[in-house]
């Protein structure tokens, strides 16, 4: 196809649709390819009829030769398999939706793998057979409007609500899948996998980056460790006579041969203005310049290895002290309902945990929302605080479309700048994280710089450079009834 001529508004933003429409007609192919697993699916069940004693043969047999064709790890291929017969038979609307490529196959994954609650409430008869057609929608009201990762947060929310309690006990089931494993990479390296519960991971990986943004932020302020052997160097030189009797650098062998027929008055006249940088006899401190998630990965290697269990920890509840947010009914609080609570930006919490963190922590907030699970208000001491409770649990993470950073790793911004009159108020405030906020700093070219302005309800509307809009919808609490 032709484009404008380069370097115009015009020319980027017909690269944009271009690259958008790409992606959609690739998301059309998948559809197909996801249509043809089905039907693949019922020739199965036809042989399997056919042969019933042979089940699993027949099975193994068709999962390996679609993994020999398409080059597909054999796992990767059963998920394909099973992700396309739950579509096919259970998500009509998604599967329709995924045709016209209004949604992607890794949303696609995250809606029929969220679904399996509901799908077993319909079978077990707890839930009207309409309510997977309920999820269906809601699903894809978040799917088409958002990224993967913010429907799966989203997803597993609106099926643990229309399941009900059935999310207690597959908590409870799920525990018993904690485990620990490790297979080996190419040069040198393994992968170290552990499953937890959610909100133990959460706050592992968030202690594990504020220990690292530590690190890197004091790693300028190491001191070089000098040898004995570079005692007598330098305009401040320390010999051998000017230690004292009991100091055990006496002994020290380097030390004593640097000074066998040493004149002391001549140590002012072997120096160069250099020597305390090419020096080998002094040992340099080597420059940190470990990523954060080479400092992050470091950190749990010396913590796992350096302690020691021990029983004061308990449960491992009693040694967070990491951030994490969690919202639940006052009545699950107080122990008249086991209704599922929710681990912001992940998911439901098992309703015991939840009563577990809020006896262990004093920082918890009352939430008032609306007929939309709307935050309204929440109660604080201060004005200020209250201003950052409320936002911290509207927002829940980044505000930038599809990003899903956490508050706490995020800056409280002015949509609309402070410099240029935009209010210190709640309608135009959102967190951001250090990186989109940058988008829109006033010290960016306006060729290069975005801009945000804060729609009633607290719709954030993003404009890019090329004057395109984004709307990236606030965060909606799902109500457990």
């Amino acid at each position: 196809m032709s484009f404008p001529v380069e370097n115009s508004i015009e020319h980027r933003q017909a690269l944009l649709d271009a690259w958008v429409e790409k992606r959609r007609q690739i998301a059309v192919l998948e559809a197909e390819s996801s249509g043809l697993i089905a039907d693949r699916m019922r020739v199965l069940d036809a042989d399997v009829r056919e042969h019933p004693h042979h089940r699993e043969a027949i099975h193994r047999s068709m999962i390996a030769e679609y993994s020999a064709a398409g080059r597909i790890a054999k796992g990767s291929v059963e998920y394909a398999f099973s992700d396309a017969c739950l579509l096919d038979s259970d998500h009509p609307a998604v599967q329709e939706s995924f045709r016209r490529g209004d949604i992607t196959a890794a949303h696609v994954r995250e809606i029929v793998r969220a679904g399996m609650i509901v799908r077993l409430a319909v079978r077990e008869g707890r839930v009207d057979a309409e309510t997977l057609s309920l999820y269906d929608a809601a699903a894809l009201e978040i799917a088409e409007h958002d990224s993967p990762g913010r429907t799966r947060a989203m997803v597993r929310q609106i099926a643990a609500s229309l399941a009900g309690e059935t999310l207690v006990e597959r908590h409870r089931r799920a525990r018993g899948e904690r485990t620990v494993t490790m297979r080996s990479l190419d040069d040198g390296l393994a992968l170290l996998q552990v499953v937890l519960p959610g909100h133990l991971a959460s706050a592992v990986l968030d202690r594990l980056t504020r220990l690292a943004q530590h690190v890197i932020a004091t790693r300028d302020e190491r001191d070089p460790v000098l040898s004995s052997d570079a005692l007598d160097l330098g305009d401040d030189a320390v010999f051998l006579h000017d230690l004292a009797p009991d100091d055990a650098l006496r002994d020290d062998p380097v030390l004593n041969d640097h000074h066998i027929d040493r004149d002391p008055l001549d140590a002012h006249t072997i120096f160069s203005d250099d020597t305390f940088t090419t020096d080998p006899c002094i040992e340099h401190v080597p420059a940190d310049d470990r990523t954060i998630d080479e400092v992050r990965a470091d950190l749990l290697t010396d913590l796992l290895l350096a302690g020691d269990p021990s029983a004061v920890s308990g449960t491992g509840l009693d040694a967070i002290q990491a951030r994490v947010q969690v919202t639940v009914a006052a009545t699950t609080l107080a122990g008249a309902d086991n209704l599922p609570a929710e681990l912001d930006g992940f998911g439901p919490l098992h309703p015991d945990v939840a009563r577990d963190l809020a006896a262990r922590t004093g920082g918890w907030s009352r939430l008032l929302l609306d007929h939309d699970g709307m935050v309204t208000s929440t109660d604080a001491y201060a004005p200020t605080e209250a201003m950052r409770r409320h936002l911290r649990a509207r927002d829940q993470h980044c505000r930038f479309p599809g990003c899903r950073m956490p508050v706490h790793r995020c800056q409280i911004d002015h949509n609309h700048d402070h410099a240029r009159g935009g209010p210190t108020s709640n309608d135009n405030l959102a967190h951001l994280c250090v990186g989109h906020h940058a988008l829109k700093h006033p010290d960016i070219d306006d060729r290069y710089r975005w801009s945000a302005r804060q729609l009633p309800g607290g719709d954030i509307e993003w404009t890019s450079p090329l004057g395109r809009t984004y709307t990236d919808a606030a965060p909606r609490r799902v109500m457990f009834v």
